[in-house]
């Protein structure tokens, strides 16, 4: 039975969606079946493993509005071990269409348990709110997994998010833990990112993975030609993290690692707040 990973951050520009790609990428080159299914309505994670955009397109919507099943959407990528159910901008509308729908926190939970089976992973790509789409999300996920720049802002929203996966464990998914927090757009030249990052590791101990991902103009560049960074530039740094990256979470599930959200909410030491002042 696949473990279903949701990448979340309701803070945008964090790398969210290059994080769901290159780590589902990354878990495919280790012969590691795995799904990407991207529910985030602007489908840059289905661009991004080569799906062109195509409103016309079955989709996410569609598989969340029970009108096609998981299994008609799966879709072949460059990658023998990657499959992916692509997002169009239509996904919006679930939004709104399902708020007065019964059960509808379960509809992707549902909609995706037939295929579970045949993965070893599921990597949902969020979007970059706590809406209907996320909830979603949190719900038919076993683990989240947040990616952060190692900026002040970044930390503010991360209690926010805390709280919110907290309130979804108590109410619709009491096995969802936190896989762990990964940071993005690293520069470790700078004492900003040395003393946000030294911050993150009181709050979060070992949940903070050991792999950070750099800025790399090759990573950036990857997904304008349809290709995760290891397929395009495997040589270079952003795809050498995210292998590293998929290898921590392959150990992890080995060692059963990840903690309910409430376990990591406050300083594990002093049972402090995460301080976003400059005083850090």
């Amino acid at each position: 039975m696949a473990r279903v990973i949701a990448v979340a951050n309701q803070k945008g520009g964090v790398g969210k969606t290059t994080t769901s790609i290159n780590l589902a990428a990354s878990l495919a080159a280790a012969d590691v079946p795995t799904l990407l299914i991207d529910c985030d309505p602007q489908s840059n994670s289905s661009s991004g493993v080569g799906v062109p955009r195509d409103p016309t397109r079955l989709s996410t919507y569609h598989l969340l509005m029970g009108e096609v099943s998981a299994a008609e959407l799966l879709q072949p990528t460059a990658l023998d071990n990657l499959w992916v159910i692509p997002a169009t901008k239509n996904l919006i509308g679930a939004n709104i269409e399902l708020v007065g729908v019964e059960s509808r926190e379960f509809r992707l939970r549902n909609a995706i348990s037939s295929v579970r089976e045949r993965f070893d992973y599921i990597v949902l790509d969020c979007p970059p709110a706590l809406d209907l789409l996320t909830l979603n999300a949190l719900v038919a996920a076993d683990s989240v997994l947040i990616p952060m720049q190692a900026e002040y802002f970044a930390l503010e929203g991360v209690s926010e998010l805390l709280d919110t996966i907290e309130r979804v464990r108590e109410n619709f998914n009491q096995g969802l833990v936190v896989e762990g927090v990964v940071l993005t757009m690293f520069d470790d030249r700078t004492n900003l990112a040395q003393s946000v990052t030294d911050e993150l590791k009181k709050y979060f101990g070992e949940l903070l993975f050991d792999t950070t991902i750099p800025r790399n103009v090759r990573l950036a560049e990857a997904p304008s030609h349809g290709k995760p960074a290891l397929l395009y530039d495997p040589k270079s740094r952003g795809a050498e993290c995210y292998i590293r990256l998929a290898k921590e979470v392959l150990d992890r599930q080995g060692s059963n690692s990840g903690a309910p959200p409430m376990e990591v909410a406050s300083d594990q030491a002093n049972n402090e707040p995460l301080s976003t002042s400059s005083e850090v």
